[in-house]
């Protein structure tokens, strides 16, 4: 039917078109659309890098202790004999 495709292909390639090309200005309209999203999707990430870097910023140091002091205890546990 029409060409190897059934009424419903047809009607779906007849909504891209009229999405497309109907109207005034479509595509441009369409591609405005998505460069805002792409700049506000690289300012979201920008946002949470500078966030990320000032928490960085405000949290102390962490350093090893280097006191020598022993994290375990190296001592063998006594044993009594019952009886």
């Amino acid at each position: 039917m029409l060409g190897g495709m059934s009424l419903f292909h047809w009607i779906i390639v007849l909504a891209v078109v009229l999405l497309l090309f109907g109207g005034k200005n479509k595509i441009s309209d369409l591609m405005g659309d998505v460069a805002k999203g792409v700049k506000s999707f690289k300012k979201g990430l920008n946002e949470d890098e500078t966030a990320s870097a000032a928490q960085r910023a405000s949290e102390p140091a962490r350093t090893i202790d280097s006191t020598g002091a022993p994290t375990t205890v190296d001592k063998t546990p006594e044993v009594h004999k019952v009886g």
